[in-house]
């Protein structure tokens, strides 16, 4: 059975940890500080085996020269020069086997043009998304256009409902405040933030969600659906679902 658990990072990160119950020794995603990896493992005696990396950003990366150096871990990760150490340099449609599960490798660039996303099939699927789909929201668009996180975002869409989301930030309260003016007759929009809230409150991760979810919740999922069309038609162009996709983005950049 494999379990995946957060490793809280600097203000608002998460760097899951994959483990077989089984076995002492396990996979980290992300890792942009290395310190928090190394207490958990030197005080439950773990070994570390992979880490995997979605994007060249350092709050996904800055951990990794210390990890290396400490574990000597099998490191996975895009095709990019900019992020040293990786053994791995993989691509679109490449299948790598970690922690006994079999994971397909997506491009979603979009946040960043390097970004993969990693999915495994299973019960139940599991998808490490980075900053490409947060919960009720996405990534920034610091590299890539409107256009490719759209397709980014379709591609990540169509995998299966019960898909759980395992993004790299603690945004969703922020995303959900967004969703509320973006969808603003969606009752499942204001029952989420009331979840979140309680869940918040409690110091607990609002991750991971479902792509089932995220498909009634997240605004960025719904620039097809005639509300969110209408409510982003006060900020610009809404001719399209990627022109609405895109209006949507430059919203929330200023929201």
């Amino acid at each position: 059975m494999l379990s995946v658990t957060p490793i809280p990072a600097f203000d608002d990160n998460y760097i899951w940890l994959l483990r077989q119950d089984t076995s002492s020794e396990i996979c980290v995603v992300d890792p942009g500080d290395a310190a928090p990896v190394i207490e958990l493992i030197e005080r439950e005696g773990l070994t570390l085996g992979t880490v995997l990396i979605t994007h060249h950003h350092p709050d996904h990366t800055g951990g990794l020269p210390e990890l290396i150096a400490r574990y000597a871990p099998r490191v996975i990760g895009p095709d990019n020069p900019k992020i040293a150490g990786i053994d791995e340099r993989v691509g679109d449609g490449d299948e790598i086997r970690v922690m006994g599960r079999l994971f397909e490798v997506h491009e979603v660039p979009g946040h960043t043009l390097d970004h993969i996303a990693f999915f495994t099939a299973g019960i139940p699927p599991l998808l490490f998304c980075g900053d490409t789909l947060f919960s009720a929201g996405c990534g920034r668009l610091f590299e890539g256009t409107p256009e490719q996180m759209h397709a980014s975002l379709t591609r990540l869409a169509a995998l299966p409902d019960d898909t759980l989301v395992f993004a790299a930030h603690e945004y969703t309260l922020a995303n959900l405040r967004f969703a509320l003016a973006a969808d603003p007759h969606n009752p499942e929009v204001t029952r989420a933030m009331e979840e979140c809230q309680r869940t918040r409150d409690l110091y607990r991760p609002t991750l991971p969600s479902t792509l089932a979810r995220e498909k009634r919740i997240n605004p960025f999922l719904r620039a097809g659906d005639a509300a969110v069309r209408h409510a982003a038609s006060s900020q610009g162009n809404t001719d399209s679902e990627e022109a609405t996709f895109a209006t949507l983005r430059a919203w929330k950049d200023h929201f």
